[in-house]
Parts: C-alpha cells; structure tokens; sequence
C-alpha cells in the first residue's frame, strides 16, 4: 500500500502497463478466446455430468478387444480360443474371419453374436445367430471359410510360411456391416518349433521328410495325396510335431516323376518304403501308410504286396486300383497280355 501511494512510483507502473497487452499473452501460445460471462445454455445438474463423466470414462478404459489363446501364432490343427471383451451388455455384432491362399484367393467366414450381461462373448459358450453356421462353435470361422471363387480349394504349398487370417469385430447384425470394433491378424503355420524338413531325392524317390525335435527314433509314416500330382507337404508337417517321423511322398507330376498318371510301378514306392525304414531316426519293425483319394488305395496295394508295413489308413479312397495301371514286377507288355487258360 505505501508503494501505491508514492505518485513517482504510480506514474512509472502506469507507464509499464499503457506498453503491455491486456489480457496478457503467453509467449508460447496464440491469444486464448475467453468464454462469455452470460450463456443462454442450461446449467449442468449433478447427473448429467455424472453422465457425462462415465460416458468419456468407458469411452476410454472399455475399448473393444480380440483375444486369442494361446496368442498370436498358433499351428493349423490346433485349437484357437477367441473371446471379444469391452462390449456393451448384450451388444450384438458380428465377426468375420478372412485368409488369402498362395494364389490370392480370398476365403472368409462370418457369425452374428450378442454379448453377455457383463460385455463378454465367448465363442467357446455364446451360440451364434447365423451367419456361416449356427450354435455353439468355438472354431466356427476356421472350418467354414469359403472361397469367394466357386469350387476353389484352400491348398498349403509352403509350409514353411504361414497363413494370415484376420479376425473383426463389427457393429450390429446388418448382412454388411461397415463399422469395424476391433481387428487382429493372426498366424496359423504348418512347422512347428523344432519340426526338421528335408528334401529327399535319393534314387528314384521325390519325397519330404519331416522329423520331430529329439533324438529318436520316431515311428515313420509315408503320406501320399491323390490325382493331381505334385508334392504336399502340410499334412505330414502337423504330424511330425505328434512325434512321428513323416515321409511325403510324391509319384507323379513332380520335378523328373512321370508327367501323368497312366500308370504306376509300385517298385517306386517299394524303394520309398525301404528309404523311410532303414532311416536312423526310424524305428521299426515297419513303417504305417497314410493315403487320400488315390494315395488311398495305393496305400492298400502297398499293404497287400509289399513288405515291413505296419498300419494303414486310407481317407476318401478306392478299395482297389482305380484311375491307372499298377505293375509290380511283371513287364508292361506281359500285364495287358490277356490270361491263357489250359484245358
């Protein structure tokens, strides 16, 4: 107060404040717009900002969600727990699972859901309305992918890569739903830890073996595919991780193999059989068969002719040779030659 009273002092505080700006202006920031003191807007009663408050809150802390068990990557024949947290009480949505296969194709799958009380769904528990299937499927949107172009079949060529399946999460039970709640992406591979691949060209054989990790020696296994050629390998990688030593075998249409299927000399699967036995990391006394379609019932002549097989399984094929000719130790010529009968 006594400073205010000294005019010399007055007059040079005067002078100071007639150079500066009113309101102050902070240096590192623009002139702020103050509120108007009269407002013709309701004041606030205490529930709506209560209101307010939680509805930013949950906004924030109950973002939507995908989880999956065991994580991120998982093999292809194992089992994949996916859960949705942060919905609302019994919020609807629906979820979608989509893959490109090695050409570019697309598969996909989709079920409409409603969430719990609490704002979980479970796919383990929840049943699906509709979609691509219905009821209670944990792994209702792996099986029942389609391909988007007719008749197309999903084929794993590569195993040592794999497949990138996303997963969403979207608004409300519309045919095509536009709003996505939640995305991820996660691996399903054909190699798991430890599994050892090696190609396989000695003698005639064309083949992949595959060998769990350990010492051995493992039970051995030849698998073989049907008509189409080629060589498939991510049927007897998933096995090799069971714990058996797997021999993918190719007889046609692969690499220096015939060009086709006309006919077939079981000597080459006889030598296939005799590879994969005295193998070191194979134990005996024999070796089990495993054949789809063709590979089917080739496995079954192998069975009836050939020695040091143990087991056999057939998916999906003949009960005798179909589609070609089968030789064993006869010349060509001789097994066409029709029978002649003694009287």
């Amino acid at each position: 107060m006594a400073l205010m009273r000294s005019p010399r002092c007055f007059a040079r505080l005067s002078a100071d404040w007639a150079k500066s700006p009113w309101p102050p202006t902070p240096r590192s920031r623009a002139p702020r717009a103050f509120p108007p003191l009269i407002s013709n807007a309701e004041p606030p009663t205490v529930g709506s900002s209560l209101w307010a408050f939680s509805k930013q809150a949950a906004s924030s802390s109950m973002a939507v969600s995908v989880r999956l068990t065991p994580g991120p990557r998982s093999l292809w024949d194992e089992p994949l727990a996916i859960s949705v947290h942060g919905l609302a009480p019994a919020q609807r949505v629906t979820l979608r699972a989509s893959l490109r296969d090695e050409k570019g194709e697309l598969f996909q799958a989709s079920a409409r859901y409603e969430a719990d009380a609490g704002g979980q769904l479970d796919l383990a528990r929840a049943p699906a309305l509709g979609g691509s299937y219905r009821g209670v499927e944990p792994m209702g949107l792996f099986w029942s992918m389609k391909p988007d172009k007719p008749y197309w079949r999903l084929v794993k060529r590569d195993v040592q890569t794999p497949f990138l399946v996303d997963l969403e999460v979207y608004e409300g039970h519309d045919p095509q739903p536009t709003k996505v709640l939640a995305q991820v992406v996660h691996e399903r591979g054909f190699l798991g830890p430890g599994v050892k691949r090696i190609p396989v060209r000695e003698g005639n054989v064309r083949a992949t073996l595959f060998l769990p990790p350990g010492s051995g020696p493992f039970p051995g296994i030849i698998d073989m595919f049907g008509t189409g050629g080629g060589l498939f390998e991510y049927r007897a990688s998933l096995l090799a991780r069971r714990g058996f030593a797997v021999l993918a075998l190719a007889y046609y249409a692969f690499e220096d193999l015939p060009k086709d299927m006309k006919e077939l000399h079981l000597e080459y699967f006889e030598e296939a059989v005799q590879y994969l036995k005295n193998h070191s990391q194979v134990k005996g006394p024999g070796v089990g068969l495993l054949g789809f379609s063709k590979g089917g019932d080739l496995c079954l002549s192998m069975a009836s002719h050939l020695k040091d097989i143990t087991a056999t399984v057939t998916l999906n094929g003949s009960l005798a040779n179909v589609g070609c000719a089968l030789h064993y130790k006869v010349p060509c010529q001789d097994i066409r030659r029709p029978p002649v009968f003694q009287t």
